[in-house]
């Protein structure tokens, strides 16, 4: 019979791992969830206690409280949790209740666990009569592997500690590939000055790259031995941490085996020990004296440990360097992965990895025909695709796949400049590589692509269905859809790279208007900036008059009906102020495109010009307003007299004997900037001096509906005839856009009545300063167009 508890757990578990799934949750649980809505505040602890299915419903709402009210899809990966994930799961709650049983149940439980789980991992990595570390940390085991050999190879280190080094200081060579910060990782906890730490350089005249340079290895290990030190340790790769690459792992053993060196091998490649038909570079890892596994996410099983498996006789040595340990409970570490392997056994453990590596096979010979694309397949080899086809190939392909876009520098334009072309060509592919990378992640989010920098290859596109299959569940259709999502950004990117050339020139050669800025890290066509050429202002204000053309030229621009994005750029970027150009399409008119930057901003200039002169002419004639009332006022006390204007004693003239004043009334033309007498006005009952403002220019940007700008002629059903092309901008073509255009202005938008009734001065001057101000904001509220 099973254990009530025991089942119990594992109905706990279930039940809890359906709640925090379900993100679905019915009406009940919403309202029970809705006292939870401002979980990320801390609060007391309640008086009365929770039952599981709040509390729970609590940690659901802490894991999904980003994602609330968030319309686009979560970027993160969840990880597909399948039921191997579950029996991981299972094993960790069920370490927690072990752990309550007496002592010598607890040590004959343990016991099993940690003698089964080690054998089961030596006979599926093959490596004979080996003993096994299970921890949290991966690099934790070769930090204890590195005690165990301190132990073994200086007698009184247990007595008399770190003294016993400095006779002899140990030596530990790592590769130049090897994980960042692991070689300061182990001086740090083992007490060793970094001058311990040795890296060794990879291949750069014979061999791979990526592979330790053995000859140079054997030279610097004969170097220390003269000096004093003490070779003590080797880290191998068995697949770098970036691209998978495998060193010469024979050759490496009985380089150790000359200097009684201790070999340690890591990497992902190891995953491949399983097959049956693993390649001879990685079997001999099985000859090494140690080699970290991490079976978790080649599994996709969640929160398993690393295993580090060693091979050393004395138990002793091993107590005293943490391989082993005399406390039953820590030895429960094995729990999860020991129920995880029984749940998946020996044929499902090896059809998880083998999965794994046909889903790379798949891509990299889907890859074989595709033209511009660099494949790297690391086994001791790479295989470009460019025009030719150069392989060099291995018993067995890596489960990495590295692919990079790449473009011969003849393809670079077809009228600029190669020498120009190549001065930042790498600078430019990494960006173009990382917009790549960052595109097939978004477009299949199951095939798990990542981004990686080399140091030789630059940025690259990584492939390792080992790391990600198992937890995003990657089948073959998703590599079918990687590589038709591919297919589509290639003639994208080749286009792009083969029109930077040409944009650059387009933008010298409308020079001093345009300004080319060179943004090497932008994956697009490039970034250009107007610069107004306004003469006699100082540097703050020029500064400020460039960040506002350009900002409502990419105001402008955006709105066209074109498939080209313009944006700020990157967050970083060099230049502030630009217009940054997104990929573009092989039909794009470089030319016509920068014809219309060019035309649009100098109408934004122009506009912006005559919004400040209209302001100025508005400002003038108030002033000469003002002049001509206290001269009208003036003008009207000499012909009424004084009497007039006393208020009893000038009603009773008025009404005996009117007064015929011979003082016209003023209108102000913004067209003309002056006040002008209303006679006319008055007489032939018109207002003059209004022409309509009428826009007879045609439009260069009209285009029949459906199609698109700045396409070439005959590039497609969408492309533009001949007779809507952009004009020149010193031409009579302008650009006519509804965030240029403005109603109609009179060009005599302000009179002054003939009759002048107010006795006091500062009234009338107040009547015509406000009218001529009411219109000042109306004209700076609109941008218009030149009369």
């Amino acid at each position: 019979m099973v254990d009530t508890t025991v089942a119990h757990v594992g109905k706990n578990l279930s039940d809890a791992m359906r709640i925090l799934g379900d993100g679905q949750r019915g009406m009940e649980e919403k309202t029970e969830g809705s006292i939870f809505s401002r979980t990320s505040i801390p609060g007391p602890l309640q008086e009365a206690g929770q039952d599981v299915a709040t509390i729970l419903h609590l940690i659901h709402s802490l894991i999904h409280e980003e994602e609330e009210g968030e319309d686009k899809p979560n970027p993160h990966r969840m990880q597909n949790v399948g039921e191997q994930g579950h029996m991981a799961l299972l094993g960790h709650s069920l370490a927690a209740y072990v752990s309550v049983l007496d002592r010598e149940r607890l040590r004959k439980l343990t016991t099993r666990i940690l003698s089964d789980t080690t054998l089961w991992l030596c006979r599926l990595f093959r490596y004979e009569n080996g003993s096994a570390y299970f921890h949290e940390d991966d690099r934790e085991g070769l930090v204890n592997v590195c005690r165990l050999v301190i132990n073994a190879c200086y007698d009184d280190y247990a007595s008399e500690g770190y003294a016993v080094l400095s006779s002899k200081q140990p030596v530990i060579y790592q590769s130049a590939s090897s994980r960042p910060g692991l070689g300061q990782h182990l001086c740090n906890q083992l007490g060793l000055p970094l001058s311990s730490l040795c890296t060794v350089p990879c291949n750069t005249l014979f061999g791979s790259q990526h592979q330790m340079d053995i000859a140079l290895l054997d030279k610097l290990i004969k170097e220390d031995v003269e000096s004093g030190k003490f070779p003590l340790l080797l880290i191998a790769n068995a697949g770098t941490h970036l691209a998978g690459h495998t060193d010469k792992l024979g050759r490496l053993r009985d380089l150790c085996d000359q200097y009684k060196m201790w070999l340690h091998v890591e990497g992902i490649n190891l995953a491949t020990l399983v097959l049956g038909e693993a390649s001879s570079a990685v079997m001999a890892a099985t000859r090494s004296d140690s080699m970290t596994l991490t079976p978790g996410p080649w599994l996709g099983l969640p929160a398993v440990t690393a295993v580090t498996l060693y091979r050393h006789e004395d138990p002793a040595l091993s107590l005293a360097a943490g391989l082993t340990s005399s406390q039953p409970v820590e030895k429960l570490r094995a729990l999860p992965l020991w129920l995880s392997l029984q749940y998946l056994g020996h044929s499902g453990i090896i059809q998880k990895i083998r999965h794994a590596t046909m889903l790379s096979q798949q891509l990299l010979q889907n890859l074989k025909s595709v033209s511009s694309i660099k494949t790297s397949d690391v086994l001791a080899m790479e295989i470009t695709l460019i025009d030719a086809l150069t392989m060099v190939e291995d018993e067995l392909h890596s489960p990495v796949v590295l692919l990079k876009y790449s473009q011969e520098i003849t393809a670079a334009s077809s009228s600029g400049s190669v020498d120009a072309y190549c001065a930042g060509e790498k600078e430019v592919l990494d960006a173009i590589n990382r917009w790549l990378g960052k595109q097939l992640a978004q477009m299949v989010p199951a095939s798990g692509v990542d981004v990686v920098e080399l140091e030789d290859e630059g940025t690259c596109v990584r492939f390792s269905p080992l790391l990600t299959a198992a937890d995003l569940g990657t089948q073959p259709e998703d590599v079918d859809n990687l590589v038709k999502k591919l297919l589509e950004l290639v003639p994208l990117m080749t286009s792009t790279m083969s029109s930077r050339q040409d944009f650059k020139e387009e933008t010298h050669q409308r020079s001093p208007y345009l300004r080319y800025v060179e943004e090497l890290s932008w994956p697009g066509l490039g970034a250009v900036r107007y610069e107004p050429q306004v003469e006699g202002i100082d540097d703050i204000r020029r500064t400020k008059e460039i960040k506002k053309i350009n900002a409502e030229l990419l105001k402008q621009l955006q709105e066209l009906d074109t498939d080209i994005i313009f944006s700020t750029g990157p967050e970083f970027a060099k230049e502030e102020d630009c217009i940054f150009i997104s990929m573009v399409a092989d039909d794009i008119d470089v030319s016509e495109l920068m014809e219309t930057i060019l035309t649009l901003g100098r109408d934004i200039e122009e506009n912006g010009r005559l919004l400040e002169n209209m302001t100025e002419v508005v400002r003038k004639g108030i002033r000469e307003a003002e002049l001509e009332l206290l001269k009208a006022n003036d003008e009207k006390l000499m012909e009424e007299g004084m009497l007039r204007q006393l208020p009893l004693v000038g009603s009773v003239l008025n009404w005996f004997s009117p007064v015929q004043t011979s003082i016209k009334g003023r209108t102000f033309s913004l067209a003309a900037g002056s006040l002008d007498s209303t006679e006319v006005t008055y007489s032939t009952k018109a207002q003059s001096g209004r022409p309509p403002l009428k826009d007879s220019s045609t439009s260069s940007l009209e285009r029949l509906q459906g199609q698109k700008l700045f396409r070439r002629s005959g590039a497609g059903s969408d492309s533009l005839s001949e007779s809507s092309s952009i004009g020149q901008a010193e031409g009579s073509t302008s650009i006519h856009s509804p965030s240029l255009s403005v109603p109609e202005v009179d060009s005599a938008c302000q009179c002054i009545p003939e009759e002048i009734q107010d006795s006091s001065q500062q009234k009338q001057h107040g009547q015509v300063e406000d009218k001529a101000f009411l219109e000042e904001r109306k004209l700076e509220g609109q941008e218009g167009q030149p009369s």
